[in-house]
């Protein structure tokens, strides 16, 4: 695993925006690349003045929508029985696939979007949203809004690591430590974003109550 995050992390010191692209198109489908190798040291490189700061986001925001995307269209087109067959070989289990179902049905286009936010539920949320054929333009709206919010967040880290450690970009275990030592900024943005949601979510549900009642 060493190695691998050694070679993702050679691609974006080297690879640029393009190489941001490819990684975070790859996060957003079968293929685990943690995006927290991805976009903190391209932040950290653009807070060096070596790249563009929104040019970081944008291309994170751009790879994770290429990657939902062809997700969707994937499972749009082979349907469920196929990959049930076949997406254990790519780490997509049959539970793993019925939590993000559950999860989509729950909350269908807000589920979409807080799925871009969430741990291993975020690169399995375009896959149920293709089987049940939700609409491609919802889908990809939240898909975008909700990659664009996790990149800044992910983009933020990364120049607060430089403030912190300007030596860090050399350092692939540092920069694990650094992500994990400091993610429960990440998990507290994250649940307070939650709440907020799921209150709109009560509130609009108890509105929609009352009229049917008067009706």
């Amino acid at each position: 695993m060493h190695q691998l995050l050694e070679i993702w992390f050679g691609w974006v010191l080297h690879g640029g925006y393009w190489g941001i692209i490819a990684l975070m198109a790859m996060e957003s489908s079968i293929i685990p690349i943690p995006s927290e190798i991805v976009i903190p040291p391209a932040a950290f490189l653009a807070a060096g003045g070596h790249l563009s700061m929104p040019g970081v986001i944008l291309a994170g925001t751009i790879g994770s929508y290429l990657g939902a995307a062809i997700g969707y269209w994937i499972c749009l087109l082979i349907g469920r029985p196929l990959l049930y067959r076949f997406g254990v070989y790519f780490l997509i289990t049959h539970d793993k696939l019925e939590r993000a179902e559950v999860w989509l049905e729950r909350y269908e286009t807000g589920g979409v979007f807080f799925a871009r936010l969430l741990p291993v539920i975020r690169h399995l949320i375009s896959y149920p949203a293709g089987l049940v054929r939700m609409n491609f333009w919802k889908f990809s709206l939240a898909t975008i809004i909700g990659s664009a919010l996790w990149c800044s967040v992910l983009a933020w880290l990364g120049a607060k690591a430089y403030q912190v450690q300007p030596d860090l970009i050399s350092n692939v275990d540092g920069w694990v430590t650094f992500v994990k030592t400091n993610s429960h900024w990440i998990i507290l943005f994250v649940a307070v974003l939650a709440v907020l949601y799921f209150i709109v979510l009560r509130l609009t549900s108890t509105k929609r109550t009352a009229s049917s009642r008067s009706v």
